[in-house]
């Protein structure tokens, strides 16, 4: 479901673009589902059962199967999904989007809630606010790389994936405002990736010891 029929993809790519053609209709799967919402208020009860629980096993699961996914989604929109975007067809852009995005919308929100709230509580649970300096230094910039992926994702891609999204959906889409929001969304993303990856290895000091 969230992408596009190959065929159809490879017909639009090899198709010119007239910038003054109307574009194709949209199909199915291309209108935000409000239903997956609860999708997301599952998971952040799951979340909030993980830590009323106080289970640690439990609380870690969590916090690494979300943080596993949002980092994997990440790398994978940031190098492999953007490029790519960035040299298709408008055409074929407006296809992969337009399916893409009512996907993603709850996903990576739910997916950046659940792991820095998790991690926050696990954190405390395994007594990293407690350490003394210099070793607080790394729960400090873990927490700092969190905020900033956090507020990343919520001020900037967010906005950006729905204004992208409902421009799609005008009968003369703007494509300069949408090429210019698409290069603000890879660069934010790839930005992203290279966090994530940081924050793991500051994952892994944790495990091996300070």
């Amino acid at each position: 479901e969230l992408y596009p029929r190959v065929g159809f993809i490879v017909t639009n790519l090899s198709r010119p673009t007239d910038p003054n053609t109307s574009p194709a209709p949209l199909g199915p799967g291309t209108r935000i589902d409000w239903r997956n919402l609860y999708w997301a208020g599952l998971s952040s009860a799951l979340m909030a059962g993980a830590i009323i629980s106080d289970d640690a096993w439990s609380l870690r699961y969590v916090y690494v199967i979300s943080g596993v996914m949002w980092t994997g989604i990440d790398l994978y929109m940031g190098f492999v999904i953007g490029p790519v975007l960035r040299r298709a067809g408008r055409e074929a852009r407006r296809a992969i989007i337009t399916r893409l995005v009512p996907k993603t919308l709850f996903i990576m929100t739910a997916l950046s809630i659940v792991v820095s709230t998790s991690g926050w509580f696990l954190a405390v649970a395994m007594g990293y606010m407690d350490l003394p300096f210099p070793e607080f230094w790394w729960p400090i910039a873990a927490l700092a790389i969190t905020t900033i992926l956090g507020v990343q994702g919520m001020l900037i891609l967010l906005p950006v994936n729905i204004r992208v999204y409902l421009q799609m959906f005008k009968d003369a889409p703007d494509w300069d405002k949408i090429d210019r929001w698409m290069g603000i969304y890879v660069r934010v993303v790839a930005s992203q990736g290279i966090m994530q990856l940081a924050v793991i290895a500051i994952m892994v000091r944790f495990s091996t010891g300070l």
